[in-house]
């Protein structure tokens, strides 16, 4: 995998922009109480905070890079917001500061801040909201209804994973986008959603060359007030608009 600048934008944009068309598929019974959940979660779904960890595997060179940092997502009306910031990890296991990368998204803007290069890319939406919002969210407050438009869904069974010091019942998700584009990016993602609070616990993205990443959210706090103070972006940076 490369940069965590690079991969968060061109994973989520590419996603994002492409024309996700509704695929009528088959449902098990269990798939249809997942998502059946979901919507009822994401009916009631304000915000969440999460911290977070990925794991970027890169298989030409068999290498792992380890970042760690965190994440929010928050709703007002029909609009999601989110925030990433995202450090480097040393042998120490330590983060190393200041961070690699902040991404901020308002709904109408996505911007990608490099703290080394004080500078920040702007990406419009432009009519293009909902799209972004369904894919930047995935797995945090989205409904089951508008995964399945825009996923294949093959329902891989329950799996309990840790959420800080509690163990938590997930369904494990694997999907396919319905976009072409989309795929040239990832051939697949597998989710691990705790259906009852509408958050994914974990993520793998997988890329059609073999890299993945592997994202793991916890200590989730949902519907609370928010720590925003991570995500700023310098109001002097450089802007770059795209």
């Amino acid at each position: 995998m490369t940069s965590t600048r690079t991969s968060l934008i061109s994973a989520l944009l590419v996603a994002a922009l492409a024309h996700l068309s509704a695929h009528a598929q088959a449902k098990s019974p269990q798939l249809t109480a997942v998502l059946s959940q979901m919507d009822s979660a994401s009916a009631k779904f304000q915000s969440a905070q999460a911290d977070l960890r990925y794991d970027n595997y890169t298989r030409v060179v068999r290498d792992h890079s380890i970042q760690t940092g965190s994440i929010f997502v928050q709703r007002k009306g029909s609009t999601d917001s989110m925030g990433v910031v995202v450090y480097n990890v040393g042998p120490d296991g330590k983060q190393i500061k200041p961070a690699t990368n902040i991404a901020l998204y308002d709904g109408h803007l996505f911007r990608s801040y490099a703290p080394h290069e004080n500078q920040v890319n702007v990406f419009k939406a432009a009519g293009n909201e909902a799209r972004y919002e369904s894919f930047l969210t995935l797995g945090f407050g989205g409904s089951g209804k508008d995964l399945a438009q825009q996923w294949v869904i093959t329902d891989l069974g329950p799996e309990k994973l840790s959420d800080g010091s509690a163990q938590v019942v997930t369904e494990k998700l694997d999907l396919v986008s319905n976009d072409p584009d989309a795929k040239k990016m990832f051939s697949h993602v597998t989710i691990w959603i705790d259906a009852a609070r509408g958050i994914s616990l974990r993520q793998i993205f997988y890329a059609p060359n073999g890299d993945t990443r592997t994202a793991d959210y916890s200590n989730i706090r949902l519907n609370v007030h928010l720590d925003t103070k991570p995500y700023d972006i310098p109001k002097n940076a450089s802007v770059i608009n795209h």
